[in-house]
């Protein structure tokens, strides 16, 4: 582990595309400050880099899009996984920059023409993670990474998702607001991208109704002057990989707050309606029949006890 301050972002003078001819010229660069381990990352800060090299075996590079494999439970002998993996250490930091809206720098391992070197491929954002039984059967921990397009400047730490697995549409202030200087001087104005996530179906219209938009989890109704507000949270979450259908069975109504949290398995809900990972019972409805392998799904995929922070 790096006992310097983890960086996040872009390195100066790095741009997509660079080569590095072994792991200490990745480490010297600050690309990567790990010269074996394929996770960099600081306990309670977050993930700065990774490298793909091959070494698991349910990795797969899309290219603009990467389903990235924890760390944990591989045979180094057979690079196999022989164990399950868990959601400590650095596998923790992948998912806290989901929730610092932090981008992670990821850097390939390439073999062309018999020479093997390392290509940066710039930044990209984690947008999902979760628990499924991998190619030899133990349970991994999955991260969906999606390519930032826009790789210039410094970082800064984004919005976090008011909910995973949505449309996403990004938003960048064309103009910075100008204000009078003050006795303290002004403060520092970036500009900043924001991402925001909308779905709005039938059926998500139609669990809020019936709920009357009160969360099912703490019993909030927000209120504003254009009306009553809540969000409709898909169980088992709609498209690749998960391919949960759109029905009144596999939504919640829920206030943003445990929106976020269930979205990131922060709690789950047994087949009774009892919430796991917070206390008291999910608030149903008779005409809201929720779907118990949907729940299940949920607390196979996403559920996750909150443990004490371990050392990476």
């Amino acid at each position: 582990m790096s006992k310097s301050p983890p960086h996040f972002g872009p390195m100066p003078g790095i741009a997509p595309g660079h080569e590095f001819g072994n792991r200490l010229e990745l480490w010297g660069a600050g690309v990567h400050r790990q010269t074996q381990a394929g996770i960099s990352a600081r306990q309670g800060e977050g993930a700065e880099s990774i490298v793909l090299s091959g070494g698991y075996e349910d990795d797969e590079d899309l290219g603009a899009v990467i389903i990235y494999t924890g760390r944990g439970g591989r045979s180094a002998e057979t690079t196999q996984q022989v164990a399950d993996q868990i959601l400590t250490g650095a596998n923790r930091e992948l998912a806290r920059n989901i929730v610092l809206g932090l981008p992670v720098r990821v850097t390939r391992k390439v073999t062309e023409a018999g020479r093997t070197f390392y290509r940066y491929a710039g930044l990209y954002r984690i947008v999902r993670h979760w628990a499924e039984p991998g190619k030899s059967g133990h349970r991994v921990w999955r991260f969906r990474l999606e390519a930032i397009p826009e790789q210039s400047g410094t970082a800064e730490p984004a919005a976090a998702p008011a909910a995973a697995g949505a449309k996403a549409t990004l938003f960048a202030a064309e103009n910075e607001v100008q204000e009078p200087a003050a006795a303290y001087g002004p403060a520092p104005r970036r500009e900043t991208t924001t991402l925001r996530l909308v779905r709005d179906t039938a059926v998500t219209r139609q669990v809020k109704v019936l709920h009357d938009y009160r969360c099912q989890a703490c019993g909030v109704r927000l209120g504003s002057a254009a009306g009553p507000y809540a969000e409709a949270a898909h169980i088992r979450p709609l498209g690749a990989p998960h391919h949960g259908p759109d029905v009144l069975a596999n939504v919640l109504c829920l206030c943003p707050n445990h929106h976020v949290l269930f979205d990131l398995g922060s709690f789950g809900v047994a087949d009774d309606g009892a919430l796991l990972g917070l206390p008291g019972q999910l608030r149903q409805h008779k005409k809201h029949l929720i779907g118990a392998d949907f729940l299940a799904y949920h607390r196979a995929h996403f559920y996750a006890p909150q443990a004490e922070e371990s050392a990476l």
